[in-house]
């Protein structure tokens, strides 16, 4: 990250089945070391059983996932005067997005059992009706930001 010039954020091109862009981001989360035929195949694949399940657009189902499972606030370690203090902070939408995700795919991969592809269907289904992991991390980080708001005011 560098110290004086503003990051510039790369456009992703939206994925060729379903014209989305957060469908062609969730591809590139689930991707692992550069395989990006595989990665479509599961969020693909995924995709499809959560249209058999929910008998609507599977886009709209994955987007209503990653909304629900968005924080809106995290703690963020501050460092005043040699203690170091959990600030809570308003999280960016864009980071929001990225954490949802990232907490989408994490608690897929951890789920027991069967293949990739129905683990992150149930996941994504799971989180689109508020419960699961995904959510249950959310509400954990929402519940850190609320314990530390008297820290708030070191925010800066």
């Amino acid at each position: 990250m560098p110290r004086r010039a503003r990051v510039v954020k790369r456009k992703i091109d939206a994925d060729p089945r379903y014209q989305s862009v957060t469908v062609a981001r969730m591809i590139n989360r689930v991707m692992t070391r550069g395989k990006k035929s595989v990665s479509e195949r599961i969020v693909y694949g995924a995709l499809d059983i959560v249209r058999e399940h929910m008998k609507k657009d599977p886009v709209d189902t994955l987007e209503q996932a990653i909304k629900n499972a968005t924080p809106l606030l995290e703690v963020k370690p501050r460092r005043v005067g040699g203690a170091t203090y959990q600030v809570p902070i308003e999280v960016r939408p864009d980071r929001g997005l990225s954490l949802a995700m990232r907490w989408l795919v994490r608690s897929a991969r951890g789920r027991g059992g069967k293949s990739m592809v129905e683990k992150l269907a149930a996941e994504i289904l799971d989180a689109a009706q508020r419960q699961g992991a995904t959510i249950k991390k959310r509400e954990d980080t929402h519940r850190m930001a609320e314990a530390n708001r008297a820290f708030a005011h070191y925010r800066w």
